[in-house]
């Protein structure tokens, strides 16, 4: 399933890319990616325990979990990164 975005912009429904996935958080959800926001989400994707995480991992499996977590560390890291160059 792919999303058009604008004329002659598809995305795929699922983010296969860093890329995607901010497209999908920021414009089609309206959360902006803050530093609050980034962390907040990690701290539940890290915990398999919660039920929330285990939903996630049911509906959209393990490899896309690992993504998910590895573009918020990159998400955090920019914006860490920007904070300090100031």
């Amino acid at each position: 399933m792919f999303l058009l975005l604008g004329k002659d912009i598809f995305m795929s429904a699922i983010p296969r890319n860093f890329e995607e996935w901010k497209i999908c958080i920021e414009k089609k959800c309206g959360n902006p990616l803050t530093l609050e926001f980034a962390e907040k989400r990690l701290s539940i994707y890290r915990d398999e325990n919660l039920p929330e995480t285990q939903r996630f991992m049911k509906l959209y499996g393990e490899v896309h979990l690992f993504s998910i977590r590895e573009w918020l560390s990159k998400i955090i890291k920019e914006i860490k990164e920007k904070k300090y160059q100031k």
